[in-house]
């Protein structure tokens, strides 16, 4: 049957309207939670500091209500479609994973950590957006987050965010050279020396700092992972490698480095058994290996998925290509 008139474009403003609204509501949990993380300044210390968890109630309370509501919304929605229908059980984990993610980042003794070493903050910062960004992006919330919510509020929540204004500003700031650009962008602005050491004295700059890192990764991963990239498969694998050798190349200079790029760790680090250089190249081994590999693994998956469809297309007795 042929679909009504209009029936598609209204379908792909509801997708772009959900989209926004998913990183509308994220970004709101992290600036929610942010501000009330200590920043990382670095205080002398002669001896091993003791590294708790960092328990601020806000923090908790933002990642708390995230957990509920997605749990709510998805026993709904699986009551009313089915168990696993709709948001099937892989995304479902991919949200708990990418969640957790979070704790690790932000709640975790990794954070204390982050005041003493600017490996433990690389660490930090990577699993921000390499591990929590791209695991959000596919567990796709705001889908089960508005089943959460009464049947009224969800229709109020979906016409809000199918404004014109706000789809095409979606549609911008998804598109893969914009989220490229801002990713990049963000990564190599924050490790100048003048920028990131303002974030360790600055609760202000070093919650902004979080939340754009944060923001940009989310962007960037949209069109490699959201479903349908417009650049199609081999477009994400040129997106995936450039990113790769860029954030390979601030972790070299990290690494390779003679002078110490923060020196306002100088006075914390002895406390762990590292001197200033020691932390900084084993942080710019982090950006360089770990993080690499992960933009390899999507880039190589994207590739396995162009070799498939053109051995698809090849294949005897495949249709042409209309």
């Amino acid at each position: 049957m042929t679909p009504p008139a209009g029936s598609r474009p209204s379908t792909r403003r509801a997708c772009r309207a959900r989209a926004a609204l998913l990183l509308l509501l994220l970004l709101l949990l992290l600036l929610l939670a942010a501000p009330l993380a200590s920043a990382h300044a670095p205080e002398p210390a002669t001896a091993v500091p003791a590294l708790g968890w960092s328990l601020e109630p806000w923090v908790l309370a933002c990642l708390g209500a995230s957990l509920l509501l997605y749990l709510a919304g998805l026993l709904r929605l699986w009551r009313k479609a089915g168990a696993g229908r709709g948001v099937g059980m892989r995304r479902a984990a991919s949200f708990g994973a990418g969640w957790l993610a979070l704790v690790l980042a932000l709640v975790s003794p990794l954070d204390a950590l982050g005041g003493y070493l600017f490996s433990a903050h690389m660490v930090q910062h990577e699993v921000l957006m390499i591990l929590a960004a791209p695991l959000l992006v596919i567990g796709r919330p705001l889908a089960v987050w508005t089943w959460a919510l009464p049947a009224p509020w969800r229709m109020r929540t979906t016409r809000l965010v199918r404004q014109p204004a706000l789809a095409a500003a979606w549609e911008v700031l998804t598109c893969a050279p914009v989220a490229w650009a801002l990713h990049g962008l963000a990564l190599w602005a924050w490790h100048l020396p003048l920028f990131f050491e303002a974030a360790l004295r600055s609760q202000a700059v070093h919650s902004l700092q979080h939340a754009s890192f944060l923001a940009t990764a989310l962007l960037f991963w949209w069109p490699p992972l959201a479903g349908a990239s417009r650049a199609g498969h081999g477009g994400s694998m040129l997106y995936l490698f450039t990113t790769m050798v860029h954030t390979g190349a601030l972790g070299a200079l990290l690494t390779f480095s003679t002078v110490p790029w923060y020196p306002a760790y100088g006075t914390a680090t002895p406390a762990l058994g590292f001197d200033l250089l020691e932390d900084q190249r084993l942080g710019g081994l982090i950006m360089w290996v770990p993080a690499g590999l992960a933009y390899l693994v999507v880039a190589l998956v994207a590739a396995a998925r162009l070799l498939q469809g053109e051995t698809v297309r090849a294949a005897p007795g495949a249709m042409p290509p209309r």
